[in-house]
């Protein structure tokens, strides 16, 4: 009797050397796997009115493609791509938000970035999604350009 549990309790131990690892790489890659991108995130919480591939639906609906990009060099409006009620209010958070608009900023906007462009950080979106923007069409007129013009 006694040699079989040694066996036994032997083998479990193998199991549990050999085991274990593969075993648990392969639960990081599951859970990495099911981890949303920046891209999955924008259809499913900006394509509804943006559209999947960003051109939006003027007037109402603005495009994403290039005015981003010159939209960066003035400062105001840095702070308004996170605070515009569609971002701000995005039930996604502060990480995920900020790979969200450089994703934006890459894909729809590379073209027009500003010289010496820095992409955003989950400090300034967590600091600008704080401040609410109550008339996004009135501060976008006062520092960008009134829309549809």
């Amino acid at each position: 009797m006694r040699p079989q549990a040694l066996g036994a309790t032997c083998v479990i131990r193998h199991l549990r050397r050999y085991l274990f690892f593969p075993a648990l790489l392969l639960l990081l890659l599951i859970s990495s796997a099911f981890a949303a991108s920046p891209r999955i995130n924008y259809l499913l919480y900006c394509s509804g009115c943006h559209r999947p591939t960003g051109e939006g639906n003027p007037p109402n609906v603005p495009t994403l493609h290039n005015e981003l990009g010159e939209m960066l060099a003035v400062s105001e409006m840095r702070s308004y791509l996170v605070r515009i009620p569609g971002a701000s209010q995005a039930p996604i958070d502060d990480a995920d938000l900020t790979a969200v608009i450089n994703w934006v900023l890459t894909e729809f906007n590379t073209e027009t970035l500003p010289s010496g462009f820095q992409y955003f950080n989950v400090d300034e979106v967590t600091m600008a999604r704080k401040k609410v923007l109550a008339d996004p069409l009135k501060y976008r007129k006062k520092y960008w350009k009134n829309y549809g013009e």
